[in-house]
């Protein structure tokens, strides 16, 4: 049996959490970890019992959907309200941090940032953990882990071509196809 990372394991569960985001414009999860364990999560969304942007629509003033609280944000304060240190831990976000989030993780006293893709990575952000010394690693996500049916999908799809090869397909044709499922499958470890 093959385990997967714990960079995998821990940017899995934020974007589970990501499932959980009320915002229409990106939804956003995010994992706080110290020596190996979940500590806190959080996604972005209205404040509890609050209007959802999914039920009305996202409040915008300047560009910035005011309604939300950042998933960063919703973990770090997660952790203030049950009183669980934050101090020399590491957070997987499924989006690169703004600005904002950059600086209250600084002040929680976040050491490292995983992040998923890229979004808007603004340059002071970027400086600012450089300068408070915050390590920053962006980390591939093997999709196929986040899939739940990725082995049914996969068994699927190998009938399928096993049947358009005794079918008579051109060879050729079924040798490219078979190259595009399998691409679709291939695993990126971190």
């Amino acid at each position: 049996m093959t385990r997967i990372s714990w960079d995998q394991y821990f940017m899995a569960q934020s974007h589970l959490l990501a499932l959980r985001s009320t915002c229409e414009r990106l939804a956003v999860g995010a994992t706080i970890v110290r020596d190996k364990r979940i500590i806190a999560g959080g996604y972005n969304g209205s404040i509890s019992g609050g209007v959802h942007c999914a039920d009305e629509g996202c409040y915008i003033i300047d560009n910035h959907c005011v309604r939300t609280i950042h998933a960063e944000v919703n973990a770090l304060l997660q952790c203030a309200k049950f009183g669980v240190k934050t101090e020399g831990a590491e957070v997987y976000v499924t989006h690169f941090p703004c600005l904002n989030c950059c600086k209250a993780l600084i002040q929680a006293g976040i050491k490292t940032v995983y992040y998923a893709n890229d979004y808007k990575n603004h340059p002071y952000a970027i400086e600012l953990f450089e300068q408070s010394g915050v390590k920053v690693e962006k980390v591939v996500v093997d999709q196929a882990i986040i899939d739940l049916k990725s082995k049914e999908k996969l068994e699927f799809i190998t009938d399928v071509l096993t049947r358009l090869k005794s079918s008579g397909m051109d060879q050729t044709e079924v040798a490219n196809l078979e190259r595009e499922a399998f691409a679709l499958f291939t695993t990126h470890s971190s």
